[in-house]
């Protein structure tokens, strides 16, 4: 728990330090996620790469399940209503970066670090005129600049007399300074922020690197996908500032659904059956590598489970068996990062470091351990073949270096778990009730969790089980059809008797998930 406690101060500090154009309620945080923060959180390196608010955005769903607080929530919405303002094309194509550079105003001969996002004292106060105290109090504004809490922050003095937006303590506290209540303070702020982001949108925007690249927007698309159902777990009622619109949360599964077609319909060449690296303004000649194939395979499979629709489970299974032919070292184990196609590769190396993006091997793992809990036995075991070769190849490294592989560890304990969770919701999933079991389903935490949706009447969908799973396919002819939704827990070879409400559903998971943590403490 202490382990735990240590992460969640990070998650906190993390958003409390970093740039961005928005508050949040109630904590008023704000984050667009930059790639490199100095080491008190407090200057950010301005550049916004893709592959980090993917990451980040399900840290903090994670975390908003595992603790229920909605400043969690807020600060996941808060990144990928970002990336729904700024980083998706016409076609739903997730672009890859913003630069950390841009000019201070039009014509200027230079471009500066952070320019973008950085505040004199002078124009908060000609912005916001007389809240303008309580603004400034609130973020640390100093007439000076704010950049000067640690000479690391500001080396090279680049942003003297600049502030950047810190929170130093917490809002509620900040109300009561000023007699106002929460809400009120929340209005103020969110207020304040609408202003500063009218006047900022005026300013020459940093360079948009509009390069598509399949495996960072594999990350984007679990993040979407998954946020769709955790955010419905939201309290009733909550109340969100500027700019984040309160959206349904199944918005964020349109978008994870249309990036995921783009890639289908422009990135991937049916007839080959070759994924290509990256797009922009058509098809790159790269091929995809370990990492595309790996983390598009992750998306793919938690746009199945979060969203449902078959069509996606097929799609990562067979990408499975493309990486497979491209990149699995069939004697030695593992997955090579280069497909074997190219005579100019005269080495091919396997990855074995979780950096700013995971290992492709690391994501490989878990997608191989999720897949096995899907399929019959006979596809089963070779999953479970697999990851355990791939584990074995990096089994030094990972005992005498963990920390460099952080993702992989979760894959090697994944596995560890004798039998991963089944959760099987069979009905009609245009209902109510089916909508409200898959949401009860997402609403705890628990990475050892595979969800199937199956509607009975889908003759594609049940075509798929007969095939790839005959004990799926039984419970759902078996379920009754009068009933809009069931659901099946299965652990260990053995079922729960069957639920057809949300409540009993959301009771049985959460005895589950107890269960699980008493047994893994003893």
């Amino acid at each position: 728990m202490i382990t735990l406690e240590v992460a969640f101060i990070d998650i906190v500090w993390m958003s409390a330090g970093m740039v961005s154009s928005r508050l949040n309620f109630p904590s008023y945080h704000f984050v667009e996620f930059p790639s490199h923060i100095s080491s008190l959180y407090l200057v950010p390196h301005f550049e916004k790469m893709l592959y980090d608010q993917g990451q980040i955005a399900n840290v903090y769903l994670d975390t908003f399940l595992i603790t229920g607080d909605e400043y969690y929530s807020s600060v996941a919405r808060d990144i990928l209503d970002y990336l729904r303002r700024d980083m998706i094309g016409e076609e739903g194509e997730i672009y890859s970066a913003e630069d950390a550079d841009s000019a201070e105003y039009d014509g200027a001969p230079r471009k500066r670090e952070g320019a973008f996002y950085v505040w004199t004292n002078k124009e908060i106060e000609d912005t916001l005129g007389e809240n303008s105290e309580l603004f400034k109090n609130h973020y640390y504004v100093k007439s000076s600049g704010n950049c000067d809490l640690s000479r690391m922050s500001d080396p090279h003095d680049e942003f003297k007399g600049k502030n950047v937006l810190i929170e130093r303590k917490q809002a509620s506290l900040m109300a009561s300074k000023c007699g106002k209540s929460v809400d009120e303070y929340a209005q103020i702020l969110g207020d304040c922020q609408h202003k500063l982001f009218d006047v900022r949108s005026k300013r020459p925007r940093p360079h948009l690197d509009d390069k598509v690249i399949v495996s960072w927007n594999g990350l984007a698309i679990s993040a979407f996908a998954r946020a769709s159902q955790i955010l419905k777990s939201e309290p009733t009622g909550i109340r969100f500032c500027f700019p984040i619109t309160g959206c349904n949360p199944e918005e964020y599964l349109g978008v994870a659904e249309k990036a995921a077609r783009f890639i289908k319909e422009k990135l991937y060449d049916s007839s080959s059956n070759r994924l290509n690296h990256s797009y922009r303004n058509g098809p790159a000649k790269a091929p995809g590598f370990l990492d595309d194939y790996a983390f598009l395979i992750n998306g793919l499979l938690d746009l199945y489970e979060y969203g449902g629709k078959i069509e996606w489970l097929m799609w990562a299974a067979h990408l499975q068996v493309i990486q497979d032919e491209l990149f699995l070292d069939k004697q030695g184990g593992g997955y090579f990062n280069t497909p074997g196609e190219d005579p100019s590769v005269l080495l091919r190396v396997k990855e074995d470091y979780d950096g700013a993006e995971p290992s492709g091997n690391s994501v490989a793992a878990i997608n191989l351990i999720r897949l096995s809990s899907i399929f019959d036995a006979a596809k089963s075991d070779g999953y479970k073949c697999n990851v355990e070769h791939l584990l074995a190849v990096f089994q030094t490294r990972l005992r005498e270096l963990g920390i460099a592989l952080p993702l992989m560890c979760c894959a090697a304990d994944m596995l560890s778990v004798p039998s991963r969770k089944q959760v099987v919701l069979v009905g009609n999933k245009e209902s109510t009730e089916f909508r409200d079991m898959v949401a009860a389903t997402f609403s705890t935490y628990d990475p050892n969790r595979t969800v199937i949706q199956i509607d009975p009447r889908n003759t594609e969908e049940m075509g798929f089980w007969e095939s790839n799973n005959a004990i799926i396919a039984q419970m759902a002819r078996s379920s009754p059809p009068e009933k809009p939704a069931v659901a099946h827990v299965c652990q260990d070879f053995k079922c729960s008797p069957p639920v057809t409400s949300a409540d009993a559903l959301r009771v049985l998971l959460n005895k589950t998930v107890a269960a699980a943590t008493s047994s893994a403490a003893a």
